[in-house]
């Protein structure tokens, strides 16, 4: 048997800032090192921030991250962490085409690289349009350790690296992972790498990233299990987090190399002897998984985070309307970015009731954030006036909303905040928002938040709230009256809108499921209501292509999962 500690860095990078996330690894390396590790594994493309997109197709950047990946050796060493093996992703561009790469870095130098072999294509995933597959796998000797490495998609797919190490033979597998967050995924990721550790016969040590990218969220929850699938450690969700594990390891000796399922395998030797018996840490950590509810604020919460702050805002502007969904907007911002960077503004018309202004106000009274009332009655009634809306209905309507959006825009300009749509995916999926009015913004936190689910994770953070013996955040009365757009006299969703729990049913199996007339209607729905419900969606859906983005927490999230065109004249026949 050998020993060896591993440590796994799950860290935030930022996509693009190469210096910034080059600087994140060094000093990761260091705490490695000073935690005693003999290697430590990074995510996938940490050096680059990922999905890069189409920055993968500059050349620029392809060499860009090639130069940063080559200083790496000297100045970890100038670091005093050199004589820790580094596995670090990275962008790599060779005379075939772009690749997914991770490198490994020893006394000095990259003496080894893996390319990811399986290509995703498919929900958040378009790879095949950037990389070319890897065809081969570098097995490396460390400390008498027979050390393979897999990227990411490598182990979700059967077959090929994976297999081929297990036929190959290794003593341990490395997977440096940039697996994106959607709600229950830990119930397939943990049996799936078990799995996989079976396969190799090995130990298999699994690193994802943290963090926000764009409308994506990546969970970390890093984890190490055995050979015979057992769980040996996990790091927590959502937080960077170096999690360090001590590894009693069989060694084979193995000596193959050739062609295994498909991949040439070739062996690299660092160093032949096994380190000198140590005294191990503690247990390792085994960190429980978050609960659904507050797995999904987390996610939420650090997506709004890194968005504003990564596109460099310092706060949030947006409209306090006492209803349930800005409101939940609001503590959301407030547990991302501080009370005093997350400003709410009161825009009341004509028909904006008593209780919708008290209740925004004590919602800002209860967060402690910034508040202010800015009338919009005036500037409404000048359009109305001069286009002679009144009584036009839709037109009226919407007008109050648009000049909400302008209003709520004049203040980002004057005072540089970022202007959040608060609109959930129940209103997005039928088109329950008004264009260029509250779906105005740069970000939508919870976009991909149905209406049922918004008030669930409001009551759970008010009674989180209350078991800390805090003031719950959001005021019981914008949760528990009907919901209101209040344009026009007396308005209720529900005078447009099936009852939530009923649409928010229909959509998760038309929506999520892709589930059709037939299918909808075998499971018991009435005919009416899914013929006015899948109109409402299928109409809609050039408002869904102009909304701002937003933080995916579903398996199928509008934009980046499920993409159908504006024109489309497709109808299911019934």
């Amino acid at each position: 048997m050998a020993q060896l500690r591993v440590a796994l860095a799950q860290v935030n990078p930022c996509v693009g800032d190469l210096a910034g996330n080059a600087e994140l690894i060094v000093e990761w390396t260091r705490k490695a090192a000073e935690a005693g590790a003999h290697i430590v594994v990074f995510g996938e493309m940490a050096l680059t921030g990922y999905p890069a997109e189409d920055l993968v197709l500059r050349e620029s950047f392809a060499e860009a991250s090639r130069r940063e990946l080559d200083a790496l050796p000297e100045r970890l060493a100038a670091a005093g962490c050199g004589n820790v093996t580094a596995v670090v992703g990275y962008l790599e561009t060779d005379r075939v085409g772009p690749r997914d790469a991770a490198a490994v870095l020893y006394d000095g130098e990259v003496v080894a690289s893996q390319y990811k072999h399986h290509l995703p294509n498919y929900g958040v995933f378009d790879e095949r349009r950037y990389f070319k597959a890897g065809e081969t796998l570098d097995i490396v000797r460390l400390h008498g350790v027979d050390v393979g490495m897999v990227i990411c998609e490598d182990i979700w797919q059967d077959g090929g690296p994976v297999a081929a190490l297990g036929e190959a033979g290794v003593d341990l597998v490395v997977a440096p992972n940039a697996s994106p967050y959607e709600r229950s995924k830990d119930d397939v990721r943990l049996p799936l790498i078990a799995r996989r550790a079976a396969e190799a016969g090995a130990p298999l040590v699994y690193t994802n990233l943290i963090g926000g990218q764009d409308d994506l969220v990546f969970d970390g929850d890093s984890i190490v299990v055995g050979a015979n699938g057992e769980l040996l450690a996990r790091a927590p969700q959502f937080v960077e987090h170096l999690l360090v594990v001590d590894l009693d390891l069989a060694t084979g000796g193995h000596t193959a190399e050739g062609d295994f399922e498909g991949l040439r395998v070739h062996r690299r030797v660092l160093s032949t002897e096994p380190l000198p018996a140590y005294e191990p840490l503690a247990e390792p950590t085994i960190s429980e998984p978050l609960s659904d509810e507050a797995e999904v604020w987390s996610a939420l919460v650090i997506g709004l985070r890194d968005y504003a702050h990564k596109n460099g805002f310092r706060s949030v502007i947006f409209g306090f309307s006492g209803g349930i969904d800005s409101s939940i907007s609001a503590a959301l911002a407030v547990d991302a970015l501080g009370p005093d960077a997350v400003y709410g503004v009161s825009m009341p018309s004509k028909y904006s009731s008593e209780h919708s202004r008290s209740d925004a106000a004590e919602l800002a009274r209860r967060l402690g954030c910034h508040f202010r009332v800015e009338p919009a009655a005036d500037m409404v009634r000048a359009y109305v006036d001069q286009l002679r809306l009144e009584g036009t209905g839709l037109a009226e309507e919407n007008i109050q909303a648009r000049v909400r959006g302008m209003l709520l825009m004049a203040l980002s300009n004057l005072e540089g905040h970022l202007v959040l749509a608060t609109g959930n995916k129940t209103e997005l999926a039928v088109g329950y928002s008004t264009i260029y009015g509250d779906a105005v913004g740069g970000f939508a936190p919870i976009k991909d938040v149905f209406k049922t689910h918004v008030w669930e994770l409001a009551r759970w953070r008010n009674a989180e709230a209350e078991k800390r013996g805090e003031t719950p955040p959001i005021p019981e009365n914008s949760i528990t009256k009907p919901p209101s757009a209040e344009l026009r006299p007396g308005q209720l969703d529900a005078d447009s809108l099936p009852d939530y729990l009923l649409l928010d049913d229909i959509l998760d199996d038309y929506v999520e499921g892709d589930r059709g007339y037939e299918d909808l209607l075998a499971a018991g729905f009435e005919a009416e209501v899914i013929d006015r419900v899948m109109r409402m969606v299928d109409k809609a859906e050039y408002k869904r292509r102009q909304y701002p983005p937003g933080t995916k927490i579903t398996f199928k999230a509008f934009g980046r999962d499920r993409r159908l065109p504006i024109t489309n004249l497709w109808r299911e026949v019934h």
